[in-house]
């Protein structure tokens, strides 16, 4: 089938990014969140964007006025009636998620498929909310997403060849590498990404080193182009406390424990990079300040 018209459901950065790769692709945008400021933010961070594209020569003016001419942003989910794919990229929660897929589910033509951008949550689970788990499919980008080339396709337990073949195609038409996974909890990136930062967390919780080192350690001695630390600040350490529990939910395993202070950094509301405070502090001069334990 063609995928002609896309709703992007979430506006925040993983949100608007995806919607910016599927406008560069020609294809008809709605973009769309609960608050109007939301909605804006996810808009002006595309045109930033596209403006720093303008500047390095990798588009021309009139080529970027073509992609944001393509994109709506809405506040209101009816306009999926018309989309031939609507990509979930809300908050990390399943209970929210469920909700908005029964929504949409009622709100879509029957040939609309439905895809979630979930990090760790079950596909087929997501999909079980719907009537139409054969057109259901987890559609996990990476963040910057127009930066970043992967996209994992998650199929369900029901998930069908030809929703596999329509998603797997737009994915290569927005220029990402595709790989394909099957359902299980953290699928590929996160079952063997946050396990590493989660260790990385105890070695600084357990007193082994300090922020600045362990990351120094990861960038210098493995070739790593940022710190685990740093890395966990940027996904978010409540995205990364989620995953961890869903993995240890999941698997039943002890070795996937999220560390006690991840768990209670959260707690405390310092989530990293957005809030300004995580296993660094982010300071109004553009540097960071490595957290120190008491």
């Amino acid at each position: 089938m063609a995928i002609v018209t896309v709703m992007v459901v979430g506006a925040g950065q993983m949100g608007a990014g995806i919607a910016q790769v599927a406008a560069q692709a020609g294809l008809k945008v709605y973009l769309r969140d609960v608050e109007q400021r939301f909605v804006d933010k996810g808009l002006a961070g595309i045109a930033k964007n596209l403006g720093r594209d303008v500047e390095k020569g990798r588009k021309t003016a009139a080529e970027v006025e073509a992609i944001q001419g393509r994109i709506t942003g809405t506040l209101s989910l009816a306009p999926a009636a018309e989309c031939d794919l609507v990509i979930e990229a809300i908050v990390e929660n399943l209970a929210i998620k469920l909700a908005l897929f029964r929504e949409l589910d009622g709100l879509c033509p029957a040939h609309t498929i439905l895809a979630s951008n979930t990090s760790s949550l079950p596909i087929t689970q997501l999909a079980s909310a719907t009537g139409r788990p054969e057109r259901f499919i987890g559609m996990h980008f990476m963040n910057p997403v127009p930066v970043m080339k992967l996209v994992e396709i998650i199929r369900g337990i029901a998930t069908s060849d030809e929703t596999y073949a329509a998603v797997n195609g737009l994915a290569e038409q927005m220029g990402k590498t595709t790989a394909v996974v099957n359902d299980f909890p953290g699928f590929i990136s996160n079952r063997v990404l946050m396990p590493m930062l989660n260790e990385a967390m105890f070695c600084f919780y357990e007193g082994i080193a300090g922020v600045a080192e362990i990351d120094t350690v990861m960038k210098l001695g493995m070739n790593h182009p940022m710190g685990p630390l740093t890395l966990a600040d940027f996904i978010g350490l409540d995205t990364c406390l989620s995953i961890m529990n869903v993995l240890y939910d999941g698997f039943k395993d002890p070795r996937y424990r999220p560390c006690p202070l991840l768990v209670q950094m959260v707690q405390a509301g310092y989530l990293g990079k957005k809030t300004g405070r995580g296993f660094y502090t982010y300071n109004p001069d553009g540097s960071a300040t490595p957290m120190v334990r008491h």
